[in-house]
């Protein structure tokens, strides 16, 4: 098999005294979905905190390219092609919708991915362009964070629970993006609080409980009954 473009060897790590993370290792391997799934609090948020560098750990439990990256500066991680789409968005306030995603491109990576590009996946963008990124609606919102990473031209992006807070009708338009973007040869992190719509997505997944990994496979290896175990701790 080919060498994985990301793996985390024993990633423990948390926040002052607080242990979030204990011996987490998995790989992913180039064009692939990996969901990341879990009760809140179970160390999902963490995971991709610690692979864009925003959390300190060794540098060797997190591995790209064959490269420890572990505790990294963050910016020396997007210029590796990992890119995240956070929690909550966190849009530049201040700016416009263009002025947002021309940010998400100012490393220089070449790639699929431009502000023409962008608005062909989300259309409603180009209309709203020259908006105030906070007048926005929560989804289209999330289509600002979402054409952010992907003009970084990462290839490996981050997805951080995209759906929570918004209405179906929404998270369907979204998740109807999601071939777009796999088929730009990009792999993918999916931590989701949907589980069915994470397996749905995803090649593999790995659920963590209280910070370690319960279990970890391919969606069709397992019953549905053992992933909720596995997902709350009664396994």
């Amino acid at each position: 098999m080919a060498e994985p473009l990301l793996s985390l060897r024993k990633l423990s790590t948390g926040y002052g005294d607080f242990q979030a993370l204990f011996d987490v290792s998995f790989d992913l391997q180039r064009g692939e979905v990996l969901a990341l799934i879990g009760a809140n609090g179970a160390g999902k948020s963490t995971t991709l905190t610690a692979i864009v560098g925003m959390i300190a750990c060794e540098p060797g439990m997190i591995v790209h390219r064959e490269e420890a990256i572990g505790g990294a500066p963050a910016n020396r991680i997007v210029k590796r092609g990992i890119a995240l789409v956070p929690e909550g968005r966190r849009l530049f306030r201040s700016l416009s919708v263009e002025e947002n995603l021309v940010i998400g491109g100012e490393h220089g990576r070449v790639g699929h991915w431009s502000l023409d590009r962008v608005y062909a996946l989300f259309p409603i963008l180009r209309e709203k362009r020259g908006q105030p990124a906070p007048s926005l609606s929560g989804g289209q919102q999330q289509m600002v964070a979402i054409g952010r990473a992907l003009m970084a031209n990462p290839e490996l992006i981050l997805f951080d629970e995209i759906s929570l807070g918004l209405a179906p009708t929404v998270i369907k338009d979204i998740y109807a993006a999601m071939p777009a973007i796999a088929t730009s040869g990009m792999s993918a992190i999916l931590v989701e609080q949907d589980v069915t719509r994470a397996l749905a997505t995803a090649d593999r997944f790995v659920c963590l409980q209280e910070g370690r990994v319960s279990l970890a496979g391919k969606p069709g290896d397992y019953s549905r009954s053992d992933i909720i175990a596995a997902y709350f701790g009664s396994r």
